[in-house]
């Protein structure tokens, strides 16, 4: 079949402040310019953007980074990135815009998806975007940015809040989280599972897990919950019991379920629904399988339970999924 006409692909521009964290910095870069539709065309532009003319941004290393375009670049958007800085300055403290900020975000047009990584929500915070919607930042400032703008609702928990227009992360690797949503969400599951593929990052930490487990790395003596999850992920299609995980390393259900919280961050019951809609997306997305018999193979049951689930976790129903992304994937 030949390949159909090229589009623009979407443009992503990220807003580098001083004070960044080139980590984070490079988390939209890294993944977005993996993002390919079938016939290998990138599905999005990135470009990097300061408030000042194009020149030398500080980070929070021992190097500077050339940000080769000024604030003008963020009237192209149709995403606007905040990854964290650490020298947010009069934002931080008191909650509010430099003029110079103010005047590179008058340029972001209405209707202009925006994200923000870590204290990067400061921005669009003080901005205004955040009021009387849900937000996250990193478990460790979550208090103090509370206090600071109470018109928020703070969830200091989870990885990331997708909010429609507006999405917010935790740190760090909550940005990687964050941003291989973003491509799920609008390209499907198949397309982001081979971007984190190339990334060599797990392919789906749900929005609601949480972002700080006391105990990420249990002690070398202590057994682990990989066996079990390996084997559960093999016969998802099979009523799956706690017991059964649980036998599987030779526990009592009691102490599974206290080490795979764990080391996982969420229950083996949360696990398992989030692993059944994952493979209901990807079977949504990849076959022509009736609603009920994508159900039974994914291990809900009846097409309802399904539907139940997938309009909990991704506020659409199995039709109206596969509709939008079996219609992406033939274009």
């Amino acid at each position: 079949m030949a390949a159909p006409e090229e589009s623009r692909p979407h443009r992503v521009v990220v807003l580098a402040l001083d004070g960044l964290l080139p980590f984070e910095l490079g988390i939209p870069h890294r993944i977005f310019t993996r993002a390919r539709d079938e016939h290998g065309r990138a599905l999005y532009e990135v470009v990097t953007c300061s408030v000042r003319p194009p020149g030398p941004v500080v980070t929070d290393a021992d190097f500077t980074v050339h940000v080769p375009h000024g604030p003008e670049a963020l009237a192209t958007a149709d995403t606007v990135i905040v990854p964290a800085s650490y020298e947010l300055g009069p934002l931080y403290d008191d909650g509010t815009l430099t003029p110079e900020l103010a005047a590179a975000l008058a340029h972001v047009r209405p209707g202009t998806r925006l994200a923000s990584i870590c204290t990067g929500v400061y921005v669009l915070a003080a901005a205004g975007y955040l009021d009387g919607r849900p937000a996250t930042t990193h478990w460790s400032d979550a208090d103090r940015f509370q206090r600071m703008f109470p018109a928020i609702r703070v969830d200091p928990d989870v990885l990331f809040i997708d909010d429609g227009d507006v999405l917010t992360s935790a740190g760090v690797a909550a940005g990687l989280d964050l941003c291989l949503h973003i491509v799920r969400r609008d390209h499907g599951a198949a397309v982001a599972n081979e971007v984190a593929r190339r990334t060599v990052v797990p392919p789906h930490r749900d929005g609601g897990q949480a972002q700080y487990i006391h105990r990420p790395v249990p002690a070398p003596q202590l057994a682990t919950t990989t066996a079990a999850r390996t084997w559960a992920l093999a016969r998802l299609h099979e009523p799956i019991q706690l017991r059964d995980l649980a036998a599987r390393e030779a526990m009592s259900v009691r102490t599974f379920t206290r080490r795979f919280r764990e080391e996982v961050g969420v229950s083996p019951g949360q696990w398992l629904t989030q692993q059944r809609v994952e493979l209901a997306r990807r079977l949504l997305e990849s076959t022509d399988l009736p609603i009920d018999h994508v159900a039974r193979d994914c291990g809900f049951g009846t097409a309802q339970s399904m539907r139940s689930h997938l309009q909990q976790n991704l506020g659409v129903t199995p039709t109206a999924y596969r509709r939008t992304f079996r219609a992406a994937v033939r274009t």
